[in-house]
């Protein structure tokens, strides 16, 4: 039997690991401090804990400390992209971004989707596996041990369909708001999925004060399903009905994720039905100019037609806003990093890559 991944446990589970290996409950609000705030990388650097505990805590448990093989920065607008190596060598992506607000991260859910949206390059080399808590935590660790700099605004929107992984998305998302860690508020955290509808009604029953991001980008049936696999499962009315029932249990708006590809998606009557569509739910609409994919077909709309898109929608009074193009000249498109780093390794999904020397 495989050792505990100590990281994953929320503090009360974690106490009662001390209190069945013998130890105080209080050393497991030492150890979760330790690792949720500290953002400690191994027992070792627990200097108040006994050198006998921190060995038995080694012995009982896996730490998992995710090290970034890779580190892109634009030199346009200084978006950093990182590319960590999971314990079993998969690669996932993640993504800083600096805004005069904050400093964004965006986060992998998964290794690879089984989504399989046509525009996108995570779903290239399908689902590998789901990402446990630890994982995704890390991948925020990670990138605030790098850079020393704090995060105000966490999105789960790299790698990954999140609510394919609901347990591990939900463990995630209550430690990483536990006023014992990071304590980010969870009005500062987005969850964006391709449309799950069944999964969209267990989260509105989870009362988060989470945004929901629903990357619709298509307004009908038809156009969806040429774009997302997704759609041939759940249609728009289902999605809708989703969304209205998460908006209901929870009071927070929906956001329309919109991803514009010239001449597919970007019409007067595309503008029309988001239109009708935003205004039955509220919502708001983030507009964003599809980044282009060597191995996909779409290509984004011109700025003229992004800029004639976005007018009709708020004439027609619709919260609107067009996403700035960040780390375009970085693999920008979700996956990209990770694809090219894994064929320039020989590999597929994963690399073995060493750890950076301290």
């Amino acid at each position: 039997m495989g050792k505990t991944e100590i990281k994953s446990l929320s503090l009360p589970a974690l106490q009662e690991e001390m209190e069945r290996m013998g130890e105080k409950k209080f050393r497991g609000g030492q150890l979760y401090e330790w690792m949720h705030k500290k953002l400690a990388r191994d027992f070792l650097e627990m200097t108040n804990l006994s050198f006998s505990l921190r060995k038995k805590c080694g012995e009982h448990f896996e730490m998992t400390t995710l090290y970034p093989v890779k580190v892109q920065e634009s030199k346009a607008d200084g978006t950093k992209k990182f590319l960590f190596e999971l314990p079993d060598h998969n690669l996932v992506e993640s993504v800083l971004m600096k805004y005069r607000h904050g400093n964004s991260v965006c986060i992998s859910s998964q290794a690879g989707c089984r989504m399989g949206c046509r525009f996108c390059a995570s779903t290239l080399g399908g689902l590998v596996r789901n990402l446990t808590a630890a994982e995704m935590l890390e991948q925020v660790y990670g990138i605030i041990r790098h850079t020393g700099e704090r995060v105000s605004n966490v999105v789960v929107m790299g790698i990954g369909e999140p609510l394919d992984n609901r347990e591990n998305l939900l463990r995630f998302i209550r430690m990483l708001t536990d006023d014992q860690g990071l304590h980010i508020s969870q009005r500062s955290i987005t969850v964006s999925t391709c449309g799950l509808a069944p999964e969209i009604k267990k989260l509105a029953e989870e009362k988060l004060q989470i945004t929901l991001a629903l990357s619709l980008h298509g307004v009908s049936d038809e156009k969806r399903k040429k774009l997302m696999p997704i759609a041939e499962k759940y249609g728009i009315t289902e999605l809708m009905d989703a969304c209205r029932y998460y908006f209901e249990k929870t009071g927070r708006r929906i956001t329309f994720e919109y991803a514009l590809a010239g001449g597919v998606n970007d019409t007067k009557e595309d503008a029309e039905g988001l239109i009708t569509l935003a205004r039955s739910l509220h919502a708001h609409v983030n507009l964003i100019p599809i980044n282009p994919v060597r191995e996909r077909d779409f290509t984004p709309s011109g700025k003229e037609a992004v800029r004639a898109f976005q007018k009709k929608l708020e004439e027609a009074g619709v919260n609107a806003t067009l996403r700035r193009e960040m780390g375009r000249d970085i693999d920008g498109a979700c996956g990209q990093l990770r694809r090219n780093y894994a064929k320039a390794e020989g590999g597929g999904n994963s690399a073995a890559a060493a750890k950076p020397e301290d």
